[in-house]
């Protein structure tokens, strides 16, 4: 079972992973039933509710057992999880789900485990912002606790910025859950350093690296949208060690043991800082960067493991490898899209793939919650890569109608 959510970029990578490996695959998606039985998906359940979307996945599991279920996003990791307690499937327990879903619950089990991460303190939308703006330290940053991707993630060096990203975050909160009750958030310190995304799999609780990203852009707000990855990382191996041993701190720390772990890090002289754990593997179509043995995609590892198949290698393809995540600059109606056939033609670029619907609005973080599109870029070293990615997206132009602008923080 693939559980997805309608806007998934990850569902068509694992279909032709199980495809190449002779599975059949059920999507369950997050939609109504009725809904679901109109657009011919096997299944439709209501992701947030947990107990009656458990229930329905073992009740179909009961006339057509499965051997796996998996999350292709994070927003059904914890029902994965339960789903499979439920049916005695391997995976990780509700509750290591639920701590790498849950921010707030993340930081309060690293910090409890020793693993070096932010200070932390939880809030909420109900609070006073000015009083709570002379009472944190600064610079900080402002987080959702259940959002992904960055989104609604935003740095304030001082209380009028505090009190302007607290508001901005509490309508994005609004506006996914109109219910009148106030939202927890977190407001932790801004950690400096450049960052990096490790992609791993556990493996009865021992984290295997499988790639180590580097992230070139400067991620140091207001907003934090990300950009390039490129991979193998340039950082020395003794530093690389480090922060590979940070991730697998935090996983036993949140009680991770079984299935891909994405994890996002921060580097200074104090060494790695965890900023961020997923049970799940990286987002959108990032994972199109990474081959492993001979030729198998990430969503063919993941695959093999969760059903108890041989797995040939973990090993990298030696070249490196990139991708760029295409920002959006600003909000409007995509109109349209010059330069592709450019971008395409410039040197190490292997594909671009442009996701955003024409004559569409679209958003840009840190209310908005996903990208133009996916550049990816393949070469000798990882400098070579990071040049052809910024020359493609160079290249390429997005003619935007604006809309009224979000307020400035």
């Amino acid at each position: 079972m693939l559980l997805m959510t309608p806007k998934t970029y990850r569902a068509q990578a694992f279909v032709e992973a199980a495809e190449r490996l002779g599975l059949e695959v059920v999507r369950v998606v997050d939609m109504p039933p009725e809904l679901a039985a109109h657009w011919n998906v096997p299944l439709g359940v209501d992701f947030l509710d947990l107990e009656a979307a458990t229930r329905a996945i073992v009740e179909f599991a009961a006339s057509r057992p499965v051997d796996a279920i998996i999350s292709v996003d994070d927003g059904a990791s914890l029902l994965a999880a339960r789903a499979s307690a439920a049916l005695g499937l391997p995976h990780n327990s509700p509750e290591a789900a639920e701590a790498a879903r849950n921010k707030h619950r993340m930081r309060a089990l690293l910090a409890q485990g020793g693993v070096r991460a932010p200070e932390f303190r939880l809030c909420s939308t109900g609070d006073d912002f000015r009083d709570l703006a002379a009472r944190v330290e600064y610079p900080c940053v402002v987080k959702p606790l259940l959002l992904s991707g960055s989104r609604g993630v935003m740095r304030a060096d001082g209380p009028d910025q505090f009190v302007i990203a607290a508001g901005r975050l509490k309508a994005l909160l609004d506006s996914i859950d109109p219910s009148p009750q106030p939202k927890p958030f977190l407001v932790e310190d801004f950690v400096p350093g450049s960052e990096v995304a490790l992609e791993g799999v556990l493996d009865h609780g021992r984290l295997k690296t499988l790639a180590l990203f580097d992230k070139p852009d400067p991620l140091d707000g207001p907003f934090f949208e990300e950009t390039i990855y490129v991979t193998p990382s340039r950082l020395s191996q003794d530093v690389q060690a480090a922060i590979a041993q940070c991730a697998s701190d935090a996983a036993r720390a949140l009680g991770l043991r079984e299935g891909p772990m994405h994890a996002e890090l921060r580097v200074n002289e104090a060494g790695p800082w965890l900023i961020e754990v997923a049970g799940r593997s990286i987002g959108g179509m990032c994972s199109k960067t990474l081959r492993f043995g001979t030729d198998v995609s990430l969503e063919e590892l993941i695959l093999r493991q969760a059903c108890g198949l041989g797995i040939e290698s973990l090993d990298r393809e030696r070249r490196a490898g990139g991708v760029m995540m295409i920002p959006i600059p600003e909000a409007g109606i995509l109109r349209r899209v010059e330069g592709e056939a450019e971008a395409r033609a410039a040197p190490g670029v292997e594909d671009v793939q442009i996701t955003a619907r024409l004559n569409n609005p679209i958003v840009p973080l840190p209310e908005g919650d996903s990208y133009l599109g996916f550049i990816f870029a393949r070469g000798e070293s990882p400098d070579e890569v990071e040049a052809a990615l910024r020359e493609a997206h160079r290249r390429l132009r997005f003619v935007i109608e604006p809309t009224i602008p979000l307020l400035p923080i």
